[in-house]
């Protein structure tokens, strides 16, 4: 079998740039072979830092034969017509997470990649987290005990290179299916489904702080686990500057572990007030993680660390943070 994957770019801004970033640090079995995009500035300036052929018009792309895989980088709303176009030209498929912003999508899509040989891989980068999978670790070995609760923490400004634009996509309800629940907030509700199970129920409210964001850009929720524990969400957009918040802290009978903004992981056991540095972590790590997971499923068959309905997790919880806001009450996820 060969041992490179030769790979298109569909979509070429600014999550593009990430895992261009993560292929060139530590994932050689990748070569990028070609880029596609409606902008065409954007499809020549990662084709001219790669090497690989430019376009504009993804049946041009997939009719030339270059390439063999697509990674998809797109709006939400894009995800299941081109996702399934892909899958139905015989590419093997990564695409970025939300697969789709309905159930319904994501069931056609799923469909679609069962009719067919190649690899589906949803790109969850959380999934490969060094400090989300030390926390795993670390709590299947009992460090804390018995894990009572959680919390997960994303409040942050608006990146340039995802929001600069004159009218950022992310900032359109019919692009993105929402706001930062169903966008940013799947990476911080996977490592909860990784930690404490499957979420089950939910009650949330949501906000809008963020000037021009159509869909919520702040959601705060008290979510329940299949496993007891009872764990706090909160993601906003912040329109103002921020203080430092630990991104995780998980609770248990015996101590707390927590995830601090600049990737550090400690340990409080009782025994040192300030905790014990156990790890030192990086999420843009997590990047390469995920790409060198799906070259390796497409290379050499092996599984990879989520099948791709796990992704449909993310997207319930968030549908039922949407509900919860609407009904006041608490909502089933599944």
């Amino acid at each position: 079998m060969d041992d490179t994957l030769r790979m298109a770019m569909v979509g070429c801004g600014a999550i593009a740039q990430w895992h261009l970033h993560a292929i060139e640090a530590a994932v050689p079995e990748i070569s990028v072979a070609a880029a596609v995009d409606v902008d065409p500035a954007r499809a020549a300036a990662l084709a001219a830092r790669t090497g690989a052929r430019a376009f504009t018009d993804l049946d041009e792309a997939l009719a030339s034969g270059t390439f063999d895989a697509v990674d998809l980088m797109l709006p939400h709303h894009l995800h299941e017509s081109v996702a399934i176009r892909c899958l139905d030209a015989g590419m093997h498929v990564l695409l970025e997470k939300p697969m789709a912003p309905t159930v319904e999508a994501c069931e056609r899509i799923l469909a679609a990649a069962r009719s067919t040989a190649g690899v589906f891989m949803v790109a969850e980068n959380a999934q490969y987290w060094p400090e989300v999978l030390l926390v795993r670790d670390l709590l299947e070995q009992g460090a804390i005990g018995e894990v009572i609760t959680a919390r997960a923490c994303s409040f942050v400004p608006p990146l340039e290179e995802f929001f600069g634009a004159e009218q950022p996509w992310r900032f359109s309800k019919a692009a993105a299916g929402g706001g930062v629940v169903i966008d940013a907030g799947s990476h911080w509700i996977r490592p909860l489904r990784m930690w404490l199970g499957e979420m089950t129920e939910t009650v949330a409210a949501l906000g809008h702080p963020f000037p021009g964001m159509e869909g919520e850009s702040l959601c705060r929720a008290l979510c329940r686990f299949e496993r007891g524990a009872v764990a706090v969400f909160d993601v906003m957009l912040a329109p103002g500057p921020l203080g430092p918040d630990p991104l995780f802290r998980v609770t248990g009978s015996e101590g707390e572990l927590v995830i601090e903004g600049i990737g550090r992981v400690k340990h409080f056991d009782g025994a040192e007030p300030r905790g014990i540095v156990v790890g030192q972590g990086n999420y843009l790590q997590s990047y390469e993680g995920e790409l060198a997971d799906f070259a390796s499923a497409v290379l050499h068959g092996t599984p990879p660390a989520a099948g791709p309905e796990v992704a449909l997790g993310e997207l319930r919880a968030a549908l039922a943070m949407y509900r919860s806001h609407e009904t006041k009450r608490w909502e089933s996820v599944w």
